[in-house]
């Protein structure tokens, strides 16, 4: 399996102990992963990622499953004094600490995975939801705060930051405490999609990505009934709700020319 690197932690200690086969999994950036395959340096059995937009470019798969949801946060670390002046900020006020430099803040990079440019397309939503005078989208980012997904919340571990944007699942796979972000700005809310949609970000290999509900998609790319029923529990078992996911009562939602074996 080739999956986003913010499932590598329930694909390794969730799905492992649901299914009878024996899964290699590799985590990447999204964007990564879907660049990796379609280059061909990359041959899984099963691509998971966190954008299904990837599945139109560069991935071009005949059929895909959506089958969890997320959305943006902000984790931070309590035993900092940077953590603790973003806690007292809340959900109002959490970029202020962040603009006045009282706040170490890490993030992904844009180029390689979903939750880099999502979190460039939350700042811009947030500045014209709180009306600030800054422009956060502007303001906030610098390249000294990238880190690769899969060790983002573990530089708290370092004392390396002291918040994060993250997944929420991120933050609650490790017990980290986060700052809710409102509905209109944390790209979870179906009934904000168009407000979303107005954020944007081109990848380095000129596909320009819209902002939107953040949603998991899963696809096979070499079928056996191995790897069918490791797909199946991976996409249907609720495994994912214990890591942070949200997997609603409608997924998965399958879209494309699904073969009979993986429905069923």
């Amino acid at each position: 399996m080739l999956a986003a690197g913010s499932l590598n932690n329930a694909l390794e200690n969730g799905l492992r102990s649901n299914v009878d086969a024996t899964i290699q999994v590799e985590a990447h950036g999204s964007a990564e992963a879907a660049r990796l395959v379609a280059e061909g340096q990359k041959d899984p059995a099963i691509v998971s990622l966190a954008d299904i937009a990837l599945f139109d470019s560069p991935l071009s798969p005949e059929w895909f499953a959506e089958f969890a949801t997320n959305s943006i946060v902000i984790a931070y670390n309590s035993d900092t004094d940077g953590g603790q002046r973003l806690a007292e900020a809340g959900s109002k006020n959490w970029f202020n600490p962040i603009l006045d430099d009282d706040v170490t803040l890490g993030r992904t990079d844009p180029e390689l995975d979903p939750l880099g440019y999502r979190s460039l397309f939350m700042l811009g939503l947030a500045t014209e939801y709180y009306g600030t005078g800054a422009d956060l989208r502007a303001a906030i980012p610098t390249r000294e705060q990238i880190y690769p997904e899969t060790q983002l919340i573990s530089q708290f571990e370092t004392g390396s930051i002291d918040a994060a944007i993250a997944y929420r699942n991120m933050a609650v796979e490790r017990g980290y405490d986060y700052v809710d972000l409102p509905v209109e700005i944390d790209l979870s809310d179906p009934a904000y999609s168009d407000a979303y949609s107005t954020a944007s970000y081109e990848l380095p290999s000129g596909k320009v990505v819209q902002g939107g509900v953040i949603s998991y998609g899963s696809t096979i790319r070499h079928q056996s009934p191995a790897v069918v029923d490791v797909f199946n529990a991976h996409t249907t078992s609720q495994y994912l709700s214990e890591f942070g996911f949200v997997v609603p009562k409608d997924y998965p939602r399958f879209t494309g020319n699904v073969p009979h074996d993986v429905t069923d």
